[in-house]
């Protein structure tokens, strides 16, 4: 009898997207060319590689966007929405960290185990606390390439609670041939 896993998924948008498009420079030297994650791809990896039943999406809302945002949701995540702030400057910011904190505890025992989705250090003690707990499942981060060392602390040879998914480019990357 295969026991079926009961794991969360809890999504930094803006983490994933930034850190899987935008390219990598060091020295001058680019060492990393960013790319366009296929969503629908990347929800059916986390339920088939993760045991990820529900996924939630943290993710700044702008008007215009909602066509976006309905395609999301027929993929198989859950939008949880923050308004966004456009700055002086013209940046839009809706930093959905707190956010996305509350809502594994509030889901906390719903699920087996987490799947956190993110390379920022902000989350350093959800991650810690659900270790402590036995409640992580993986932190998945964007990209090898860029993400804060403090991850790198709570993880451990005999606890690799770390995976990365620019390394997935061929099975997750974007193609303009499938609706």
């Amino acid at each position: 009898m295969i026991i079926k896993e009961n794991n969360y998924a809890f999504i930094d948008s803006n983490n994933l997207y930034q850190g899987l498009s935008k390219d990598i420079e060091k020295k001058s030297r680019k060492i990393y060319s960013g790319w366009q994650l296929d969503y629908k791809r990347f929800r059916v990896y986390l339920k088939d590689k993760h045991g990820v039943g529900k996924a939630f999406l943290f993710i700044g809302f702008k008007p215009g966007n909602q066509a976006m945002y309905m395609k999301l949701q027929e993929y198989g995540y859950i939008c949880v929405f923050k308004p966004t702030l456009e700055l002086v400057d013209g940046t839009v910011k809706g930093n959905v960290d707190a956010e996305l904190v509350l809502h594994a505890m509030i889901e906390y025992f719903n699920f087996d185990r987490a799947v956190i989705v993110s390379g920022d250090g902000d989350f350093y003690c959800l991650v810690e606390y659900l270790i402590n707990n036995s409640k992580l499942k993986k932190v998945l981060v964007p990209n090898q390439n860029n993400y804060s060392c403090l991850l790198d602390r709570l993880s451990s040879a005999t606890n690799n609670i770390l995976s990365f998914v620019n390394p997935l480019r061929d099975k997750l990357e974007y193609k303009n041939n499938h609706k």
